[in-house]
């Protein structure tokens, strides 16, 4: 097993001096209030989640077994000794990486912002870390900053940046790394601990959490996991939360940072939890909710590269989820899960540009929208902005009759991609008949904007 190669006296005296060029003084950053720091977030709408690691090289496989669930729990699903696991690191070569690209995809598919993992559950980093040897650039043969090129693309090219990070690490002996072959028993049995978590907390996790924040400028989004073991207690969340908001004031850090939410459901239990917005998981809530939240989801059934999961949502069922998100008043972001070499697999690339061709169409309707104010129609989705309101069809009406909510006090109706045609309309009993032409102008969504008396 590898030895972490500072001394916990060595780490902190460390930690004190490290200077990459990126280092900040938060007492020359104008610190916002929590509305203007959420700003750019609620307009935003839609971002790309990264899932990239050493586990991308294993693709969920292990001779004849393939792991069960996500591909980046390969090392736990397929039963893999930290010494067998460490072999995948040192192998983690990926020569066709390129952070712009990368990036340019992002933005081409009509997303804001970027979340990439940092540390999986596997424990190995994408950044240059001093705390640890176990990162791509002492045991990977790859010898480039990840997280640095992508920090600095997405600046260059306007996309807001954010980093995962695995509270979970089964690599770390004071964290999961004795729980072999189980190292995630403490997510179903919470008498599963380690008492030496807390030193792993104060001089592993935190050190590594303070690099991310400091070496590699304006951090916009802190998306933590693995909160869900007995060992990480919610003090350790709110110092947590205190502890980046000190280090970086304006920056957005989720609620798994505490212990408060509600599994998958993502929202938080009653009470006070750190965090600031809420993180449905693989599902998309009912009704609205009146908190920030935002529904991360995969476009097959994985998180990691798996070539043998082939069940892909389409390109419509994908635009038709944003459209529901943002109806509801959240943000989606949705996953990529990249090869061992640094390619996007082709599925992800083509769902992308159908999702981006659908976004510099309709994005007048999406970015900035808020939820509807209306119950949800039979055939599609409302979003509001500026005194518009937005009906997105996902059902297009054979007769050409759309019926829109009654309370909506129309003046002009005008299809969003030729607004130079109005819409003719007719007053009925339950809401206004809109008399739409025969062919819908998207098969995924078409949207239909309402001017409003």
């Amino acid at each position: 097993m590898k030895t972490f190669k500072k001394s916990i006296v060595a780490i902190i005296a460390l930690m004190a001096t490290i200077n990459t060029g990126y280092s900040q003084n938060t007492s020359d950053i104008k610190k916002l209030s929590d509305d203007e720091r959420m700003e750019w977030w609620r307009d935003a709408k839609f971002g790309m989640f990264l899932h990239w690691g050493a586990y991308s090289i294993i693709g969920g496989e292990r001779g004849d077994q393939i792991a069960g669930g996500g591909a980046e729990w390969a090392m736990d699903k397929l039963d893999y000794t930290i010494e067998e696991y460490e072999k995948f690191p040192r192998m983690f070569d990926p020569q066709l990486f390129n952070a712009d690209d990368w990036v340019k995809m992002a933005k081409d598919a009509g997303m804001k912002y970027i979340v990439i993992t940092t540390k999986h559950h596997d424990g190995f980093s994408l950044w240059d870390s001093k705390v640890s040897d176990y990162d791509i650039m002492d045991t990977a043969p790859f010898k480039r900053d990840i997280i640095k090129e992508l920090a600095e693309a997405s600046r260059k090219q306007g996309i807001k940046f954010g980093v995962y990070h695995s509270i979970v690490d089964w690599h770390h002996p004071q964290a999961q790394g004795n729980l072999f072959p189980n190292y995630n028993a403490g997510q179903k049995d919470q008498t599963v601990i380690n008492p030496e978590f807390p030193e792993y907390y104060k001089n592993y996790l935190k050190p590594q959490v303070k690099e991310l924040l400091t070496n590699y400028g304006d951090i916009d989004v802190v998306w933590f996991d693995g909160d869900w073991i007995a060992d990480y207690t919610t003090e350790m969340g709110k110092e947590m939360y205190s502890f980046i908001r000190e280090l970086q004031p304006n920056t957005i850090i989720n609620n798994r940072v505490d212990k408060g939410r509600k599994g998958m459901e993502g929202m938080d239990m009653e009470g006070n939890f750190a965090g600031d917005f809420g993180t449905p998981e693989q599902e998309i809530p009912a009704t609205g909710i009146d908190e920030d939240w935002e529904s991360c989801m995969t476009m097959n059934g994985t998180w990691g590269y798996k070539p043998d999961d082939t069940k892909w949502k389409t390109s419509e069922d994908l635009i038709q989820k944003l459209v529901d998100i943002v109806s509801k008043g959240g943000n989606f972001l949705l996953n990529i899960g990249p090869d061992g070499y640094g390619r996007f697999p082709a599925q992800s690339i083509r769902r992308l540009k159908a999702m981006g061709e659908w976004t510099d169409a309709n994005g007048e309707a999406i970015y900035g929208a808020t939820a509807s104010p209306y119950d949800m129609p039979e055939w599609g989705r409302y979003t509001k902005k500026d005194g518009i309101v937005y009906a997105h069809v996902f059902d297009w009406p054979e007769d050409g009759q759309l019926v829109i909510h009654k309370n909506i006090k129309l003046k002009k109706a005008t299809l969003l991609v030729a607004s130079e045609t109005e819409i003719s309309t007719n007053k009925i009993a339950n809401g206004t008949v809109l008399k739409l032409p025969k062919e819908a102008p998207d098969q995924s969504v078409s949207v239909i904007r309402l001017e409003l008396r």
